[in-house]
């Protein structure tokens, strides 16, 4: 097997970082891509009270174990299967049970903060920065976090303000500067994704290219 290829996709909060990460992985042969959601590396505090964990900073690097995340990362690039853990967003913890995930040739690796720590930086060929307006993108998180995850519009506006804004400012927004390739309006920048596509359709296929130069 190839040594796998990872691809970066960062970004704010509702910018269409999934939406363009599944839109690569759809336009590669089935089989050769994985996703792997930065989201279901926060960390495990069920030693504490839902309460307490709802009022936790989500937004800052801390919150994640990127100890465990690097190394399933590394592990991946080996050839070698995750247990990844799944997040609940609605109890704040990470569930009982894990996803297998095997490595494939495109390893896609989303999520806010996957450029901020070194170490993950380090794990990947292709940086992407999804970058839309700010409007567009609380919209997309009031209507996510109410359909999806069971919140008020209260609740969802107070941890804005109080995390997700200032989070983004501090660490998000700067970590554009590492990114190789920025993208305007994300998935629906179909230009963009053709050229994304492109690109790793030409690098899954190295081996047969070489293969087909020594016959």
């Amino acid at each position: 097997m190839m040594r796998p290829f990872f691809v970066g996709i960062a970004g704010g909060t509702g910018s269409g970082k999934t939406t363009v990460a599944k839109k690569v992985a759809a336009g590669l042969p089935a089989g050769s891509s994985v996703i792997i959601e930065h989201d279901n590396y926060y960390r495990d505090r069920t030693d504490i009270s839902l309460d307490e964990r709802k009022l936790l900073n989500y937004d800052h690097p801390d919150s994640l174990d990127n100890d465990l995340f690097v190394e399933h990362l590394r592990t991946l690039r080996d050839g070698v299967a995750i247990d990844m853990p799944i997040y609940d967003y609605v109890t704040h913890s990470r569930q009982a049970e894990r996803q297998r995930l095997a490595p494939a040739p495109v390893v896609v690796v989303e999520g806010i903060l996957v450029f901020v720590d070194e170490r993950i930086r380090r794990q990947l060929d292709m940086k992407i920065f999804v970058d839309t307006d700010a409007d567009i993108r609380i919209m997309r998180r009031v209507r996510r976090d109410i359909e999806d995850r069971g919140r008020d519009f209260a609740s969802i506006r107070e941890q804005y303000y109080a995390t997700v804004r200032p989070m983004h400012l501090r660490y998000v927004e700067p970590s554009k500067r590492w990114a190789d390739l920025i993208i305007p309006e994300g998935g629906a920048n179909v230009v963009a994704l053709d050229t994304i596509i492109n690109n790793l359709l030409y690098v899954i296929s190295a081996p047969a290219r070489a293969a087909a130069s020594l016959t």
